[in-house]
């Protein structure tokens, strides 16, 4: 039992002052005159037992009408817990990622938990409110109502424990008090699972929800299997998270016009081919009908006019290499010697080799420097007989300079399989035994390294990197080296032209971080957006002379085929698809977490909640006794004698 207010306890020690005072009363006697004592002695003692007792049983009922007077004046309660573990403050975090799509006993995982939320916790009660996207602080869920009705999927769910921080974090840090965290989940398996350790003023209360079905199928990935200048292949990849599935139907649509139809069956994984011509821009849709999460039955695409990459050659050497490499249905190819270069073709480049000058004048190193400087890419081949001075004015800019030429023999004997020029879709596996190619030239480069993509047996870079500038360290003319002659020169001078313009994919993924280049000449005040017709939005952007550089992270919130704008006019689209994490539907044990309560519903949680922190106030009882007393009192000294 506690007390609302217990300093009045000390009134109890009042009660002494009766039982003095009777006390006291007890010793006192008065003497009866009576002509014959003998004959009233027994009536006398008895007269005198009899009141004793009515005093003694008076005394007891008056200390004890007192002292129910008192504690009901001191409002005592009783509650399951202690009052002062009775949590001051409280934060739910619903999850609202795509997994609560699913459907449980009572529908949709998590429009049932919005229903149950209202119907459950105090409408004027002060709460803050976490989702994966909003944060609702020091509100009600009155004020609430009408946005957790309309609450939609977050396509970029936080992890468990940035979840549990964002929510810990809004708690008021300024005081002891104790703390109560609802943390409303499916629990679904995670790379980093779900624990408990967080600060032991928080009280945590866990609810499952849990679906009735866990069958799910997702379309995957989409790529391109096989190309050619008629007909482009697709290759869609599908998972079944579940039970197998016979004669799936798939559609393909581009913009809203049905261009082809298929059906696979599916044990674990699938996939199937579409046929579609290679000259149309196609805004493409995937989609299956399935009745788990609807998230991932549909999967968008683009497949655009594609720019082709302007590469300059400024060369004192043979380039037929080059020509072979940059042929014209992907590149600008554009081969001019140094003497006869007009430099005002260099801003409409992409990427510039230098193909073994033996000199590079003043001006021609500003402008290239320049050029670097606005996103192009750089080759450097040097010649046999270079201006070591005039190179190194040229990469004193990125903090590395040539030493004098050194005539020795050397294998190119290393592949970094890591560097981004060889990183995807170059190797099928890494080669170890290989016909190393060789040089009897090289130039030792002293400072900055930079990032080596191919280097000699002692470790010294052959082919080495920094930002957006591409450096050999020996020629490449057949009288010095035979690399020409390995398979490895086309991807490495394909890779280090195309990657100075990032084409757009044939999608992107909501959530990462998603880089491309959009090949446009802006006005300086120009502005680069990216909508359809439910949302628009400006992305991060940085402009180059001849192209956009482009970055996303957050947005868009939705999937779904958008337009790339400069003002009004549609440069090209471009699509984006929610994250496939989630398709998986295996969840968490929580069973095994230690310090927190666990539910399997909203409604039990909030009435264990409520049980465990219902007050019975006890005055009233007290107040009861205490009137009984008084009765008690009264019939005791009129009917006892």
């Amino acid at each position: 039992m506690q007390f609302k207010h217990p300093e009045l306890l000390y009134a109890l020690f009042l009660l002494v002052i009766p039982i003095i005072i009777h006390l006291f009363q007890l010793r006192r006697f008065k003497t009866e005159a009576f002509t014959n004592v003998s004959i009233l002695k027994t009536v006398s003692q008895q007269t005198r037992k009899s009141s004793q007792l009515k005093k003694w049983l008076t005394l007891l009922t008056r200390l004890l009408l007192l002292a129910c007077v008192i504690l009901a004046f001191t409002q005592p309660f009783t509650t399951k817990k202690d009052i002062q573990d009775t949590p001051k403050e409280t934060v739910i975090f619903l999850d609202n990622s795509f997994s609560l799509e699913q459907k449980g006993s009572q529908g949709d995982l998590l429009k049932r938990a919005i229903q149950d939320l209202i119907s459950e916790v105090d409408f004027d009660k002060t709460i803050t409110l976490v989702t994966h996207n909003a944060v609702y602080k020091n509100t009600s869920l009155k004020a609430l109502k009408n946005e957790l009705l309309q609450l939609s999927y977050s396509a970029n769910p936080l992890s468990y424990q940035a979840s549990l921080l964002k929510s810990e974090s809004l708690f008021n840090t300024s005081t002891n008090q104790r703390r109560q965290l609802i943390f409303i989940s499916d629990f679904q398996q995670m790379k980093v699972p779900f624990t408990s350790e967080i600060d032991s003023l928080i009280q945590v209360n866990l609810v499952k929800l849990q679906p009735i079905n866990t069958n799910n199928i997702a379309l995957d990935s989409v790529y391109i299997s096989k190309s050619n200048p008629m007909q482009t292949e697709l290759t869609l990849a599908l998972k079944n998270y579940g039970d197998p599935v016979e004669n799936l139907s798939i559609a393909l649509h581009n913009d809203t016009k049905l261009i082809a139809k298929s059906a696979v069956s599916i044990i674990d994984n699938a996939e199937t081919q579409f046929t579609i011509p290679s000259k149309n821009i196609i805004n493409g849709t995937f989609s299956i009908e399935d009745s788990g999460l609807q998230f991932d039955n549909t999967l968008y695409f683009n497949i655009n006019t594609p720019a082709k990459v302007n590469v300059l050659s400024i060369t004192e050497g043979d380039d037929t290499f080059l020509r072979k490499i940059y042929t014209e249905d992907e590149f600008l190819f554009t081969s001019i010697s140094a003497k006869q270069l007009d430099y005002n073709l260099i801003e409409a480049q992409h990427t510039i080799v230098l193909n073994e000058l033996l000199d590079i004048p003043t001006t021609l190193i500003n402008i290239l420097k320049s050029f670097t400087d606005q996103g192009g890419n750089l080759v450097i081949i040097p010649a046999k007989q270079s201006n070591i001075k005039a190179y190194n004015n040229l990469l004193i800019h990125y903090n590395a300079t040539f030493k004098s030429l050194t005539n020795l023999e050397k294998r190119i004997t290393s592949i970094n399989y890591s560097h981004p020029i060889y990183k995807d879709d170059v190797f099928e596996k890494q080669v170890q035994n290989f016909q190393y190619p060789k040089v009897n030239q090289f130039y030792e480069l002293s400072g900055n390294l930079g990032s080596s993509a191919l280097s000699f047996e002692d470790g010294k870079p052959f082919l080495t990197q920094f930002s957006n500038v591409y450096l050999f360290t020996s020629p490449l003319n057949t009288d010095v080296s035979n690399f020409k002659s390995w398979a490895l020169i086309v991807p490495s001078f394909y890779k280090m032209a195309v990657s100075s313009l990032q084409l757009p994919k044939l999608y992107y993924t909501i959530g990462k971080q998603n880089s491309f280049d959009v090949d446009v000449a802006l006005n300086q005040d120009d502005i680069i957006s990216i909508n359809n017709e439910d949302s628009q939005f400006i992305p991060q952007q940085q402009y180059f002379n001849n192209k956009v550089r482009i970055l996303t992270i957050d947005k868009p919130e939705t999937s779904g085929i958008y337009n790339i704008k400069n003002k009004l006019e549609t440069i090209k689209n471009i699509s984006f698809n929610y994250n496939r994490e989630e398709s998986n539907l295996e969840y968490q044990d929580i069973s095994t977490l230690k310090n927190v309560t666990i539910s399997n519903s909203i409604p039990s949680l909030f009435n264990t909640l409520k049980s465990n922190t219902k007050i019975n106030e006890l005055w009233k009882w007290f107040a009861i006794f205490a009137l009984a007393f008084l009765i008690i009192e009264m019939l005791i000294l009129k009917f006892f004698k």
